[in-house]
């Protein structure tokens, strides 16, 4: 051995880098780390190369890389860019996963999720984008196999088809296995076939004629969604002078008393004409797609019915 190269042992390479003694030898031994020479009594002595080997050995192992691709690396057969591009991939790929994983974690606390929802939602939030859209896709085809009505109901399911992220927030996930859940209920199918397009003005009022309905129904949508723009809760002191707005409107052209009697007949007209379960659908959709909610879009027969039917809003204000 030439005395005047500088030279270490396992045991100062270790001091010098961290790396036990035993992984030291481990790559040695692998031929990942020969020595550059070898005492008289035929222990291993190791140059400055060999310490910046190991140097480069242990950061491409702390980053994860493989021992073949680590030894492919020291034989020139890959530069450490090629080596980082693919794991930089492969990292997205982890990350990715581990988003899922704590997005479900954070919807089986939410939900209280009982052992076998938690599987269930864990299934779900898993299938690949071809397996959701394939389930999608299923479910609008059963539509299709229906009535002319379901066969509408499906057209319209297609101008709107549901696209969970590749990294969704916990908004969109929990929005996904709600969904989920809902395309894969045969009674869910039935109530999207019957109401998944708006029903026509003419259904909204049925009994009153055509022009009185061409007055009522464009004035309480605009009224209705005027409220949801202002942030009116229909349970709220607010809501009052909208419904008294809407039951007087209603009064004046059909000729009836603003009383009890309208304001049932209201409530039960808005309530038949709207399926809440077929809108938490298109709700779901929506936050799914990142699609803002438009409150002229909505429906307005739910907020009309959940205000005219608060307690002590039967009969009109008195101010």
């Amino acid at each position: 051995m030439n005395g005047a190269t500088p030279s270490h042992s396992i045991g100062e390479l270790s001091a010098r880098t961290g790396v036990s003694v035993r992984t030291i030898r481990f790559y040695s031994d692998t031929g990942l780390l020969p020595p550059t020479d070898r005492t008289p009594a035929g222990y291993r002595r190791y140059g400055e190369a060999a310490l910046d080997r190991l140097h480069l050995i242990g950061v491409l192992r702390e980053l994860d890389v493989g021992l073949t691709t680590v030894r492919r690396v020291l034989d020139g057969d890959l530069t450490v860019a090629e080596v980082a591009a693919a794991h930089a991939d492969a990292t997205a790929l982890q990350i990715r996963a581990l988003r899922l994983r704590h997005s479900v974690l954070r919807l089986v606390a939410r939900r209280d999720a009982s052992p076998e929802e938690t599987v269930l939602m864990h299934r779900i939030a898993r299938l690949t984008s071809d397996e959701r859209r394939r389930l999608i896709a299923d479910f609008i085809a059963a539509l299709e196999a229906g009535t002319p009505h379901a066969r509408d109901a499906a057209a319209a399911l297609r101008t709107a088809l549901p696209e969970l992220p590749d990294e969704p927030s916990d908004a969109q996930l929990a929005a996904w296995v709600e969904l989920a859940e809902l395309v894969a209920d045969d009674g869910f199918r039935e109530r999207m076939a019957r109401a998944a397009l708006p029903p026509a003005d003419e259904d909204v009022l049925p009994g009153v004629a055509p022009e009185a309905v061409a007055e009522l129904v464009p004035f309480v949508r605009q009224t209705v969604a005027g409220a949801r723009a202002a942030g009116i809760d229909p349970e709220g002191d607010e809501a009052a002078p909208v419904v008294d707005a809407v039951t007087a409107r209603f009064a004046a052209v059909l000729g009836r008393p603003d009383g009890p009697e309208l304001r049932e007949w209201l409530a039960g007209r808005f309530e038949a004409g709207h399926d809440p379960l077929v809108e938490r659908y298109w709700r779901l959709v929506w936050t799914l797609n990142d699609w803002q909610v438009v409150p002229g879009h909505l429906p307005f027969q739910p907020w009309m019915a959940q205000a005219l039917r608060l307690p002590g809003r039967v009969s009109p204000s008195r101010r």
